[in-house]
């Protein structure tokens, strides 16, 4: 016998060896090893960005932080919302961009809040063209849920009014209809990179004949820990009163969002559209919207056929001639449907007509007339799931209108304790099927300060929301609109046992 075969044999003679005790020392098939379903566990770690809110002398800008109390998550934990500060992957450092600069190791600037413990909302704030970006991490029972609202007031000038957004997390791909480079407009796609590695990102822009032809918009390099604002009449010598914007991310990670100014009638930041859907839910519409626009895009090869649906107070109804939208296929379609909600609470509806085509969406809604005209943007997005969270609200500008589109619901909607006193206060709404309703909203008893709305789907059909914030000044209307979607606060973690038979596989 060879020495290849001895050691065949001997390794043969080992593994057996192995296997043999898995085999003897396996245990007995019970019931307890069947399948069970995963359980939902509080998420330990969530990080969020902020674009730079504005680039106004005259600009104020509040920041508030909030984590609902949620069951399951360990005592410690820390969030912070740092300025985004340019660094490279090797730690050599450079200029920033959004208020930092960095040489060596990273610089430590002031945190804008710290947030308080959970079930408490904590603010900050900045004035002036200056504001920088940030980068947020939450970790431990600061993790589940965590939300930060970017809250901005322009007395005067291009995009005068209110503006609002909620910060994000870094994604691959996001879309935007309802942005343009129209005489008049000023509207840019703000980058931000938390990573220690640079981001390559291209930035695509179709308008009412398709993409816009342009290479300005491809490879742009967003640096490690930076943001990059990109005007996006720069890249392209078209000018479009409404575009779809698509950020595709080559390498790395973004958060983006859409800064959307308009030199008349205000501006607002333009949340990216949940991901292409054949159905789509906008929630939300102020109920003294005086002019509705709404923009869909499909990023497919097939033209999408729409059925047009106002969620109303009283069930589902079909704007008298706007029953269809036709999008075809790379082509940004818009359609204006004037004072829609005709002062009634209400949610647009989008269905396919035949085929399922993908397709996003967005709103641009306007509240007064003339030289006093605000608009905002609601994005089609995801229903609140499991539970959603808004924060920075005030006890008498805020408005929260929900929709059931399918199937009647049941939620829970909780007014958090405020950043400066006072007590959470609860209660619970049943929502009509096809019906959209600004709800008597709790506030919290004792209120100091701004405090959160959190909404938790109890029973039946899918939800879906959003919250709007008014702030009249010299007689213009300002507003801004977030929607409500899941803060994914838990995951699912499938239950695992140990099974040492696949040592023998």
């Amino acid at each position: 016998m060879n020495r290849t075969t001895l050691s065949l044999f001997a390794g043969t003679t080992a593994l057996a060896a192995v296997t043999g005790f898995a085999v003897l020392n396996q245990p007995a098939p019970s019931s307890a090893h069947t399948a069970e379903a995963a359980a939902q566990l509080p998420v330990e770690r969530t990080s969020l960005l902020c674009p730079a809110p504005s680039l106004s002398d005259i600009a104020d800008t509040s920041y508030t932080s909030f984590t609902p109390v949620t069951k399951g998550t360990t005592n410690d934990g820390k969030a912070e919302l740092q300025v985004a500060t340019e660094q490279s992957a090797d730690g050599t450092g450079g200029k920033g961009n959004g208020g930092g600069s960095g040489a060596g190791k990273k610089k430590t600037a002031k945190p804008v809040l710290t947030p308080k413990a959970p079930g408490t909302p904590a603010t900050g704030d900045t004035s002036g063209a200056d504001g920088p970006a940030y980068v947020g991490t939450a970790e431990g029972r600061y993790a589940p849920g965590w939300t930060v609202q970017e809250t901005t007031e322009v007395a005067a000038g291009t995009g005068r009014g209110l503006q609002g957004v909620n910060c994000t997390g870094a994604d691959t791909d996001f879309w935007f209809p309802g942005a343009s480079t129209a005489t008049g407009r000023t509207d840019y796609v703000h980058l931000t990179n938390p990573d220690d590695s640079a981001a390559v990102v291209d930035v695509e822009l179709y308008g009412k004949d398709g993409q816009l032809k342009s290479t300005v918009g491809e490879g742009i390099t967003v640096q490690p820990h930076a943001s990059e604002p990109v005007l996006l009449s720069t890249l392209s010598d078209e000018r479009e009163t409404d575009l779809t914007v698509h950020v595709n991310v080559r390498s790395g990670r973004v958060g983006a969002s859409v800064q959307a100014l308009d030199d008349k009638s205000g501006g607002d930041w333009l949340a990216a559209s949940a991901d292409p859907a054949g159905s789509l839910v906008l929630p939300g519409i102020p109920k003294d919207a005086t002019d509705v626009r709404l923009i869909a895009f499909t990023p497919g090869d097939s033209d999408a056929d729409l059925k047009v649906r106002l969620a109303s107070p009283d069930g589902l109804i079909t704007p008298a001639g706007n029953e269809t939208l036709h999008v075809k296929a790379g082509i940004t379609t818009a359609t204006d449907l004037g004072p829609v909600t005709r002062g009634e609470a209400g949610s647009i509806v989008l269905t396919p007509t035949d085929q399922s085509v993908p397709v996003v969406a967005a709103l641009r809604v306007t509240r007064g007339k003339g030289a006093k005209q605000e608009t905002a943007y609601i994005p089609a997005t995801a229903p609140v799931g499991t539970r959603a969270t808004s924060a920075d609200n005030s006890g008498k500008g805020t408005t929260l209108s929900l929709t059931a589109p399918t199937g009647t619901a049941q939620v829970k909607v909780t007014a958090s304790a405020g950043s400066e006193g006072g007590t959470a206060v609860s209660k619970t709404f049943t929502i009509k099927s096809g019906t959209t309703q600004d709800v008597d909203a709790p506030v919290p008893s004792g209120l100091k300060g701004t405090y959160a709305l959190t909404v938790e789907a109890l029973s039946g059909g899918p939800v879906y929301g959003a919250r709007t914030l008014a702030a009249t000044e010299e007689g213009v209307p300002g507003f801004t609109i977030q929607t409500l979607p899941d803060d994914r606060g838990t995951v699912a973690v499938p239950v695992a046992d140990q099974d040492v038979a696949v040592l023998q596989k």
